[in-house]
């Protein structure tokens, strides 16, 4: 259970560079260059956010949810379920999604200790709406973690953004569909909102992340 913490938290590590801007870009570069962009201001701001954690919050909010598209996400999340629960509840539903997305990204960052980030190779821009992006953080001492990530275009605004991610082969999205998937069946959405706001409220902390360092 502590390695695929570890791994998904250097995956949520790593989405961080799934942005695109409205204009023809290519995402294999955008990756390599919001990554630097973030990662500088992580450091520069490292004794304010070791005083209060929950700066990362505000980091996550500022440099990676305009990037993240958490509405396609929170769709994939409700899976079948979309036909079935109550129409009123779904823009509910999206919102604490978003929510609950900055909260898991920012418990992750407090893993976040200078590792080595190493991208694929540059690649040309590719030619249909989607995109795999790889890369590999390393960490002395620790086995290489092989993280991809899936973006797509929306073909209105030529933005790039993502939606998902897959560390060691273990789909982020995949596993948040399954986890909430029984009880979407026998609780409804509501208890899933529930549940999430529940991961909303608690503190951000750098506790867990030094304890299992």
């Amino acid at each position: 259970m502590k390695q695929l913490s570890r791994i998904f938290s250097a995956a949520i590590i790593l989405i961080f560079s799934g942005v695109a801007t409205a204009e023809e870009v290519n995402p294999y570069k955008l990756l390599e260059d919001v990554a630097t962009e973030t990662f500088d201001r992580i450091k520069n701001e490292h004794s304010e956010i070791q005083k209060n954690p929950e700066i990362l919050r505000d980091i996550i909010e500022q440099d990676l949810l305009p990037h993240v598209d958490y509405n396609f996400a929170a769709l994939k999340v409700l899976g079948k379920h979309f036909r079935t629960v109550p129409k009123d509840k779904i823009p509910e539903f999206i919102q604490v999604f978003r929510q609950y997305l900055i909260t898991t990204y920012a418990l992750a960052l407090t893993y976040y200790n200078g590792q080595e980030v190493v991208f694929q190779p540059m690649r040309d821009t590719p030619d249909d709406n989607t995109a795999t992006v790889r890369a590999v953080v390393k960490e002395p001492g620790r086995p290489d973690i092989k993280i991809s990530f899936k973006l797509r275009k929306n073909t209105k605004t030529n933005e790039w953004k993502a939606y998902d991610m897959v560390a060691e082969g273990i789909s982020l999205l995949s596993s948040k569909q399954s986890e909430f998937e029984s009880i979407l069946r026998q609780d409804g959405i509501q208890k899933v909102i529930d549940i999430m706001k529940e991961k909303i409220a608690q503190p951000i902390t750098l506790e867990q992340s030094k304890k299992e360092n």
